[in-house]
């Protein structure tokens, strides 16, 4: 499982990519284009693994950024208290997921503890966005912002760390010797 992920990492250094893109864009895109785009590209992750391999927790995490994102794109006239409420809630549900897939990659890989660091980051931006729904819009956008390029430059550090295990792990072939 882990080397089918470090294989993959160039897919996570471009989720990190767009986190940090839509980060600086958070004022203005929409805070519900991050939730979409981080869902489509945790499907497009699941849908690469090799058949067999147990990927529910990216699945249900792009099910649900991608209906996150379609149901505020869709629906703008809902109040901005739904809409934060809504935000929160996907950004708590992704946390709880990626500390999962922290949790069961701990013995395989070195360098999960950024994968658990970005989770814990996603819960702490859903309970802020809890404890202070009323921030108002502008703060919203500055608070995704600055979430997401946090969380895409660690994303970024994680891809880039399973693509240097990947060619550790991979055996080297024999230099062949002169006759």
């Amino acid at each position: 499982m882990a080397m089918n992920l470090a294989q993959a990492w160039w897919a996570i250094v471009l989720r990190g990519v767009a986190g940090v893109v839509f980060g600086v864009m958070a004022l203005f895109w929409p805070p519900s284009a991050f939730a979409l785009v981080d869902g489509v590209f945790n499907l497009v992750s699941a849908v690469r693994a090799p058949p067999g391999q147990k990927w529910g927790m990216l699945v249900f995490e792009g099910v649900v950024g991608i209906l996150t994102g379609v149901l505020t794109f869709f629906w703008p006239g809902l109040t901005g208290l739904a809409l934060v409420l809504l935000i929160a809630a996907w950004s708590a549900i992704t946390g709880i997921a990626e500390i999962a897939a922290a949790i069961r990659l701990r013995k395989q890989i070195q360098g999960e503890w950024l994968l658990g660091l970005a989770g814990l980051l996603s819960i702490a931006f859903g309970v802020l966005l809890f404890i202070a729904p009323a921030a108002g819009a502008v703060a919203i956008a500055i608070w995704v912002g600055a979430y997401s390029i946090v969380f895409g430059a660690l994303l970024i550090g994680l891809g880039f760390r399973l693509r240097s295990w990947a060619t550790r792990q991979t055996p080297s072939a024999p230099v062949p010797r002169p006759a």
